[in-house]
């Protein structure tokens, strides 16, 4: 008697792929929890700035539009955000093909994009959490008062928004070992955040610096925060929106081709 093998049904092997999708997403957002050095900078860094540098320095009620916690609200928690797409994809992977890593995957049975969709999830569930502290903060603290749909839209455009820093960060673990990647991100993080106006409003900065704050990603993120909670902003949300759409291609495309296996 011959022994029939069973083939499974595509819905059972879509179940299966949905299944592991969601248990590499939850390891590698409980990995990086669980890393003192990666969790509590990206979580603490941008509470403790809005607290003191947003809230406890900044107190008033502004002028016009301008609404000192609400607009820096807004301001720290792009910075916020920006790390776990930095920091959770350029050190990560970095290390990870130090340790070859990516080289095994490739020969095991994998469902394909499992590993960057894993660390996208991560990345945005950080950043979550980011504009949940900061909110906590500034409602207890601050004061500040928002409607449900400017809050709606802050979160959309702060979750989303880790999208082209995400890619930032997979070119620069394609590029970079994992002993110089966090150096090199810290290099490009904490400059581009200042010169993007995020710590302080780009009004009082130098001339030649406002000019030349479009040419970061920050920027066009900041503004669009800005934008969701009422606050002065610069330029068409459209624009924004495609400088930081073309952010992510073109870095996604030069991490796929550094990542690509050789033939």
């Amino acid at each position: 008697m011959h022994a029939i093998a069973a083939t499974p049904h595509p819905a059972d092997r879509a179940f299966g792929a949905r299944r592991y999708y969601l248990l590499e997403a939850r390891h590698e957002f409980l990995r990086l929890l669980r890393t003192p050095m990666f969790c509590i900078p990206t979580l603490a860094f941008p509470a403790m700035f809005y607290l003191l540098l947003g809230v406890l320095l900044n107190r008033g009620s502004g002028s016009g539009a301008f609404t000192p916690a609400v607009y820096f609200l807004a301001g720290y928690g792009v910075f916020g955000v920006m790390a776990p797409g930095l920091f959770g994809f350029g050190v990560s992977v970095a290390f990870d093909r130090d340790q070859g890593w990516l080289t095994l995957r490739r020969a095991l049975p994998l469902p394909p994009g499992a590993y960057l969709i894993a660390k996208l999830v991560m990345a945005m569930l950080f950043a979550a959490l980011v504009f949940a502290l900061l909110a906590a903060i500034a409602v207890s603290v601050a004061g500040v008062r928002l409607p449900a749909s400017a809050w709606a839209l802050l979160f959309v455009v702060e979750v989303l928004g880790v999208l082209p820093f995400c890619a930032i960060g997979l070119f620069i673990g394609s590029l970079l070992s994992g002993q110089a990647a966090p150096a090199v991100i810290n290099l490009i993080y904490l400059p581009m955040s200042f010169l993007s106006g995020l710590w302080v409003p780009l009004m009082i900065l130098p001339a030649v610096l406002r000019e030349a704050a479009p040419l970061w990603p920050a920027y066009h993120l900041g503004q669009l925060a800005y934008a969701a909670v009422g606050q002065p902003s610069v330029g068409p949300v459209a624009t924004h929106v495609a400088v930081l759409a073309a952010f992510t291609l073109v870095f996604l495309a030069l991490a796929r081709r550094r990542l690509a296996p050789a033939t």
